[in-house]
């Protein structure tokens, strides 16, 4: 399950109807090791295109060496579908080479809503799986015990 901040959320809609009708990506980094996505890092679509997205090489090196110095990882790689439903493709998921993050599509092609979706794209399998969209990380439960133990 993907939780995620509203504002973040907002982030990615708001950047996907910014650049539509090409698609948009980016990423959400989080610390290492939390599953957690925080930092919003919006990013160019080198391709500039409305059925396909490519990160710039030289942005994307400059974005992974600061996760890389921050201890962060792409908790969420994002892009956007401008035609069609938010489900990846075949070039998505040729293209998914981070086996622990949250691969999120927001579609645009409807003027007045937006669907959003999360999927883990593994060795080429593709699973949905649930969002949870929240104000803040502070009270969600992500399975770990929260007490530290008393010794």
């Amino acid at each position: 399950m993907l939780v995620i901040r509203h504002d973040l959320v907002d982030a990615m809609v708001a950047h996907a109807r910014r650049d539509h009708p090409d698609e948009a990506c980016g990423i959400i980094a989080g610390p290492e090791g939390s599953d957690r996505p925080e930092r919003f890092v919006e990013m160019d679509n080198a391709e500039r295109s409305p059925t396909f997205y490519r990160f710039d090489s030289a942005e994307q090196l400059r974005v992974w060496r600061e996760m890389d110095r921050a201890d962060e990882v792409p908790v969420v790689v994002y892009h956007s579908h401008t035609a069609t439903e938010a489900y990846p493709s075949r070039t998505d998921i040729s293209y998914a080479s981070e086996p622990d993050a949250h691969y999120v599509l927001v579609s645009t092609r409807d003027p007045e809503q937006h669907e959003l979706r999360s999927y883990r794209i593994v060795d080429g399998v593709v699973t949905e799986e649930p969002v949870e969209v929240v104000e803040s990380y502070m009270f969600t439960h992500n399975g770990a015990d929260d007490t530290p133990d008393r010794r």
